[in-house]
């Protein structure tokens, strides 16, 4: 009898273990062109950076908590990168800093994602 107490108190445990497993979810390339489409009229015009930009700019880092996060935002901008035309790069790759942002990759059309760490 004691031992079956035992079993049913493992697999409460086993299953209160996997309860609180927080829920791990995929970055897509669809999130981070969403966070950077407030940038698009500053970044083909210049002016004065939106604050809507800003927290999309804020939301990319803070989307990025792990390398394999941070480079595959990276990638989906290398990858988004033709779809955003007229886009001025130099202003892409200040946006961050614009922004009081610091992001471990480039915003450009071509970063070198294999570095970000």
């Amino acid at each position: 009898m004691a031992s079956y107490a035992l079993i049913k108190l493992a697999v409460f445990v086993a299953l209160c273990m996997v309860v609180s497993v927080p829920i791990a979810y995929a970055i897509t390339c669809d999130q981070v062109s969403r966070n950077l489409v407030p940038c698009l009229d500053y970044l083909r015009n210049c002016g004065a950076v939106p604050e809507p930009c800003c927290r999309g700019i804020s939301n990319l880092n803070d989307l990025g908590r792990t390398t394999a996060e941070r480079r595959t935002i990276c990638n989906c901008l290398k990858q988004n990168a033709p779809s955003f035309t007229g886009v001025n790069p130099t202003l892409a790759e200040e946006l961050p800093a614009k922004c009081g942002v610091n992001v471990p990759y480039k915003i450009s059309p071509n970063p070198n994602c294999t570095n970000v760490q």
